[in-house]
C-alpha cells in the first residue's frame, strides 16, 4: 500500500517541475487535436486543476479567459527545455522513469516521463495506491495526481513497468457518463452504467465502477505486452531486420493508416489477455464496459466481435464472443505481422499496401 511519508517541501518542489515538463509537452502537442476534442480536453482539465466536483457545472467565461491564459502560457515555454527532476541532490532526466521513481516510491509518490501517440511525451506525479507484481511486471496503480499534462491516458507501459492511473480512469469514465447523460443513447455504456447507482450517489457510483474496471485497464496493458513479445519474436525468428513495431508507430505519420495498425494492436491484445479474462470471470458490466470503450477503428475492423457481442445480449451465451476472440488472437497477430514486414521492407512508402491489409481482413 501507499506510502504518505512524503514531506509538503519535498511534494511542493517535485509538483512545480513536473508540471512546467507537462506544460511544455502540451505547448508542442495541443495543436495537433480536432478544435472539438481540444475544447472537451481542456474543459476537464480545467475542473481538474481547479479540483472542481463532477457534478458542478463549469462556468463558460473563467474556462475562457483560462484557456487564454494557459495558451499563453504555452506560448511562452514551447522552445523551453524539459527540466530535470532534482531530488535529493541528484539530477535526473526526465524520462528516467525508473531512477525517478526508486527514489520516490518510498515517499509514497509515483512518477512517470514517456512517449505516448505520435512520440508526445507524457508526464505526471501522483499518490502511491498500491504496488503489486503480476507476469514479470511491476504494477504502479496511482491515486491523486499532483501534475499531468492535457491527455491523461488511464494506463500506459514503459519497460518492465505498467502505471495505472486511477484518477484518470475515475475522469474518463466520468466523460463517459456524462457523454450518455446528453445523448441517453441505449448501447454499451448505457447497459454497463445500469449496474451503478449514479442516480443516487454520483460519487459512489464513480468510485465503485472505478475499482471494478482498474483489472481491465491492466489486463489489456498485459496484452499490449503480450502482443508486442509475439511480434517481435515472429520476426527475431525470421532474422527479419530489427525494426519493432514501435518503430513503425514512431516512423508513420498522422493518419488513417496509423489509427489502423494502433486497432490491430489493440484488439490483438484484447483477443490475447482482455477479454478472455472477462469471459472466464461472466462478469456482465465489465462486458458490456469493454465494449462501451470499443472505439470506432476497431469496430470497424472488428465487426465479428461486435456482431457477437449482440447476440449475447439477445441470447445470454457466450460462445459467439469466445468463438470470435479464439481467432482473433491468431488473426490479428498474423495481421499485424503482415503490417510490420510491409513497414519493414518498404518502409513509409508501404502505408497504402498496411491500410489495404487490414481492410481486406477485417473479421
Amino acid at each position: 500500500m501507499s506510502n504518505d511519508s512524503s514531506s509538503p517541501a519535498l511534494l511542493k518542489h517535485l509538483n512545480q517541475i513536473v508540471q512546467t515538463n507537462c506544460n511544455i509537452s502540451d505547448a508542442r502537442s495541443a495543436a495537433d487535436y480536432t478544435l472539438c476534442i481540444y475544447l472537451l480536453k481542456m474543459r476537464e482539465y480545467y475542473r481538474w486543476e481547479k479540483k472542481l466536483p463532477f457534478e458542478t457545472r463549469l462556468p463558460k467565461k473563467e474556462i475562457g479567459e483560462w484557456i487564454t491564459d494557459r495558451e499563453s502560457l504555452w506560448d511562452n515555454l514551447i522552445d523551453s527545455d524539459y527540466q530535470a527532476m532534482e531530488i535529493d541532490g541528484t539530477s535526473l532526466n526526465p524520462f528516467e522513469t525508473e531512477s525517478i521513481n526508486a527514489a520516490l516510491l518510498p515517499h509514497g509518490l509515483v512518477y512517470s516521463g514517456g512517449l505516448g501517440n505520435h512520440q508526445h511525451p507524457h508526464f505526471f506525479l501522483g499518490k502511491l495506491h498500491k504496488q503489486v507484481r503480476k507476469n514479470g511486471h511491476t504494477i504502479l496503480v496511482s491515486n491523486e495526481e499532483y501534475a499531468r499534462d492535457l491527455t491523461a491516458p488511464p494506463a500506459m507501459t514503459l519497460n518492465k513497468t505498467i502505471f495505472i492511473r486511477r484518477e484518470s480512469l475515475r475522469r474518463m469514465i466520468w466523460e463517459r457518463f456524462e457523454e450518455w447523460m446528453w445523448k441517453k443513447n441505449e448501447g454499451a455504456m448505457s447497459r454497463a452504467l445500469e449496474f451503478y447507482d449514479f442516480d443516487t450517489d454520483l460519487n459512489k457510483a464513480l468510485e465503485s465502477i472505478t475499482d471494478h474496471e482498474l483489472e481491465t485497464v491492466l489486463l489489456h496493458e498485459l496484452g499490449e505486452i503480450e502482443a508486442g513479445e509475439l511480434i517481435s519474436k515472429h520476426f527475431l525468428e525470421t532474422l527479419s531486420p530489427n525494426i519493432q513495431w514501435h518503430d513503425m508507430l514512431a516512423s508513420l505519420p498522422r493518419s488513417r493508416t496509423e489509427i489502423m495498425a494502433r486497432a490491430v494492436r489493440d484488439n490483438l491484445a484484447d483477443c490475447l489477455s482482455t477479454l478472455p479474462a472477462l469471459l472466464e470471470q461472466q462478469d456482465p458490466a465489465s462486458l458490456h464496459f469493454f465494449f462501451g470503450n470499443f472505439s470506432a477503428m476497431r469496430k470497424e475492423l472488428f465487426p465479428g466481435l461486435l456482431n457477437a457481442y449482440h447476440q449475447w445480449i439477445n441470447n445470454k451465451r457466450l460462445e459467439q464472443i469466445e468463438s470470435i476472440v479464439q481467432m482473433g488472437a491468431k488473426h490479428w497477430l498474423d495481421i499485424a505481422k503482415g503490417m510490420l514486414g510491409l513497414f519493414q521492407e518498404q518502409g513509409n512508402q508501404s502505408i497504402s499496401d498496411i491500410e489495404t491489409l487490414a481492410l481486406n481482413n477485417k473479421l
